[in-house]
C-alpha cells in the first residue's frame, strides 16, 4: 500500500466513523485530511484533495471550529485562511464527548424534568412517571460520568481503561 493510499483509506474510513459520532461525512473527511496533514491547509487545499465544493468546505469547517476540533492558523503574507486539527487525540475525544452532550443528552435530561411531574393521578401515570424517572436516574449519572471524564486528564483515564480491560 502506498502513503496516498493509506491517507486516502483513513479519509474515507474516518468519515464513515463521524457519523457514528454525530457529524456528517464530509466533515469527518475534513478533520481527517486536517489530522493527517503535516502543514495547515487552506479550504481550497482541502477542496482539491476531497473534491468537495467551496460552499460544503466552508460550512463543515466552520463547524470543525465551532466543535473544537479544528483551529484557524495564520501566515504571514497570506490573504487565505488555514486550518489545522487538534492532534491530542485526548482533546478531541473530550471536545466530541462536550459537543454531543450538548446537543443530545442535555436536551433530554430537559425534557425529562419536565415531563417526569406530570398532574394525573391513576395506575397508568404512576407506571409512565415511575419509568420516566429511572430513565432520568440513569441519564443523570451518565451525564455526572461524562462531567468527570471531560474534567479528567489523559492519564488518569488511561490508567483507569487500562484496569478496567485486565
Amino acid at each position: 500500500m502506498t502513503l496516498q493510499e493509506g491517507k486516502d483509506k483513513f479519509i474515507q474510513s474516518w468519515g464513515a466513523l463521524g457519523s457514528s459520532w454525530g457529524i456528517n461525512r464530509t466533515m469527518a473527511q475534513i478533520h481527517a485530511l486536517l489530522l493527517i496533514s503535516p502543514q495547515a491547509l487552506s479550504a481550497e487545499d482541502i477542496m482539491e484533495e476531497l473534491k468537495i465544493s467551496r460552499g460544503n468546505a466552508n460550512m463543515n469547517i466552520r463547524a470543525l471550529i465551532d466543535w473544537g476540533l479544528v483551529y484557524k492558523e495564520l501566515k504571514a503574507g497570506e490573504r487565505k485562511e488555514f486550518f489545522v486539527a487538534e492532534k491530542d487525540m485526548w482533546e478531541v475525544v473530550k471536545n466530541i464527548i462536550i459537543q454531543r452532550k450538548k446537543k443530545e443528552l442535555e436536551p433530554m435530561l430537559k425534557v425529562l424534568d419536565e415531563i417526569s411531574s406530570i398532574d394525573e393521578a391513576g395506575p397508568k401515570s404512576e407506571e409512565f412517571v415511575q419509568i420516566i424517572r429511572e430513565i432520568k436516574l440513569f441519564s443523570s449519572k451518565a451525564d455526572s460520568t461524562l462531567d468527570s471524564l471531560i474534567k479528567a486528564d489523559s492519564n488518569w483515564f488511561v490508567g483507569t481503561f487500562m484496569k478496567m480491560i485486565k
